[in-house]
């Protein structure tokens, strides 16, 4: 009973990143049609806004050191202020473009990013110690649970209770959702698609904060790559749970934390080094039988 609780719990830490992830690529993709491959380098660099080079070029400054009352909110801006800076800068002026240039374009925003992080900080990992009370275990019936596993769950619920809210019940979460059915007859009604559009960025780069600091918490480092895993797992879960769809992401995302808990835990000694094998593995058989993806929205699954 122990280790079956120890499981649940690591899956469902794990699949609360992945849906944290998958959550900020949804909406991006929900008002847009763009798949955005930045978004792991947005996790990266609000990391790496906890480091800044003083004056003198081999110290470093850890904005760690601040009261998680200041530090908490200081990095969801950092994070909602890069995308939003990254939709007005890049991706306005691809609006019309064809969805591969977006696509192409978020790859060079992304390289950019990385490159950028690359000359300030080296490709060093920079050690980082966030909360290190959060790394003790508590007991829940009985099995010894990391504090930060329950940290994450509850983050996660907390955020996706947070956002089904905003989505049905305040006007921006409705036009939101609007563009996100049909982009081009939500503006003919009257949406602003500026307005709409700079919130979804908004929303995705704070999640890409939330994963920073989980990452970072968890890891003890801060890594120039250290998002890219979580980008490759939510993009998977976004087409697993249907483009376009946000709950399907979400969904996926959940399901995707649990396959691989489940492998890791399952798998005999030998195979568990290829459980990422297994997790594609079944990935694909779920493509073959659902291309649309699981949760696929009406429109998707008839142009399938």
């Amino acid at each position: 009973m122990t280790g079956l609780l120890q499981i649940v719990f690591d899956a469902l830490s794990l699949g609360s990143l992945y849906a944290l992830g998958a959550l900020g690529i949804a909406l991006i993709f929900g008002v847009m049609r763009l798949v955005n491959f930045a978004h792991g380098d947005f996790i990266a660099f609000c990391v790496f806004a906890m480091l800044w080079p003083s004056t003198n070029a081999a110290a470093i400054v850890f904005a760690g050191n601040l009261p998680s009352w200041l530090l908490v909110p200081l990095l969801l801006l950092v994070g909602a202020g890069l995308s939003v800076l990254s939709e007005i800068i890049v991706f306005r002026r691809f609006r019309n473009a064809n969805p591969a240039t977006m696509m192409i374009a978020s790859f060079a925003l992304g390289f950019a990013m990385r490159n950028f992080l690359l000359m300030l900080y080296s490709s060093r990992p920079k050690s980082i110690t966030l909360w290190p009370t959060l790394g003790l275990p508590v007991e829940i019936l009985g099995a010894r649970i990391p504090m930060l596993q329950v940290v994450t769950i509850v983050i996660t619920l907390v955020v996706l209770a947070a956002l089904t809210l905003f989505l049905k019940r305040t006007r921006y979460g409705l036009e939101m959702r609007a563009a996100a059915e049909n982009f081009t007859m939500a503006r003919m009604l009257g949406v602003r698609a500026n307005g709409v559009i700079l919130f979804a960025f908004a929303i995705s780069g704070m999640l890409a904060a939330a994963i920073g600091l989980i990452l970072a918490t968890n890891s003890g480092t801060a890594d120039i790559n250290m998002g890219a895993n979580v980008m490759l797992i939510a993009f998977i879960a976004t087409v697993i749970g249907g483009l376009g769809s946000v709950p399907g992401a979400v969904a996926a995302g959940f399901l995707i934390g649990a396959a691989s808990v489940i492998f890791q835990a399952t798998l005999p000694n030998e195979a568990r080094v290829f459980r990422d094998s297994f997790v594609y593995g079944a990935v694909i058989i779920v493509l073959l039988v659902r291309p649309q993806g699981l949760f696929a929205p009406k429109s998707a699954k008839q142009r399938v």
